[in-house]
């Protein structure tokens, strides 16, 4: 039997027994904690676990066995014939888990049964003292003040007329000729 789970936001395969190296959780060492799971497959003989409501069933419990660092990443950074060149890099924080258990129960835990209960608690009292609320102001008469008037919007300054330019002068586009030359006259030679 497995279980998918999710963790920090991921998602991991899962079986009785296994190590699991996920994202950093704020539990202590040796501290225990129950996983959410998003699937759970049996043997052959139970069926897959997909729905909703039956998920709420199933109890995924896991051991912190220690917080680690993971392997260090370099980051490197360069432009060619630039002069450009930043070197960093950064170890992930990683907790180890150990699955303990994976069960599927007959029933939902009583914890979200209570959570249940507590709001129908809030609305009973809720309704108390707007119950309070509606009989003092029964018992209020009602007094009414006159409205008070606004002063009178300003009306916005009528708009002028906008002038009109004169119009320039349209230039056609046709080409001119070009002038005519005059005949030269023939010199005597003098």
């Amino acid at each position: 039997m497995y279980a998918i789970v999710r963790v920090g936001g991921k998602q991991y395969r899962v079986e009785k027994g296994d190590s699991v190296v996920v994202d950093r959780m704020r539990a202590d060492e040796g501290a225990s904690v129950t996983l959410e799971p998003l699937l759970l497959a049996g043997d052959g003989k139970d069926k897959t676990v997909f729905d909703r409501d039956d998920l709420a069933k199933v109890k995924v419990e896991a051991v912190v066995a220690g917080h680690e660092r993971g392997r260090k990443v370099h980051v490197l950074k360069f432009k060619p014939k630039k002069g450009y060149k930043r070197r960093s890099g950064h170890r992930s924080e990683l907790t180890r888990l150990e699955i303990k258990d994976i069960k599927l129960m007959s029933r939902k835990p009583t914890a979200r049964k209570e959570t249940a209960e507590k709001p129908a608690a809030k609305q009973e009292g809720a309704a108390k003292p707007a119950a309070a609320k509606a009989e003092t102001a029964e018992a209020k008469p009602a007094t009414r003040r006159p409205a008070t008037k606004k002063p009178a919007a300003r009306k916005p300054a009528p708009k002028k007329p906008a002038t009109k330019k004169p119009a320039a002068p349209k230039r056609s586009t046709a080409r001119k000729a070009p002038a005519k030359k005059k005949a030269e006259e023939p010199s005597d030679g003098s």
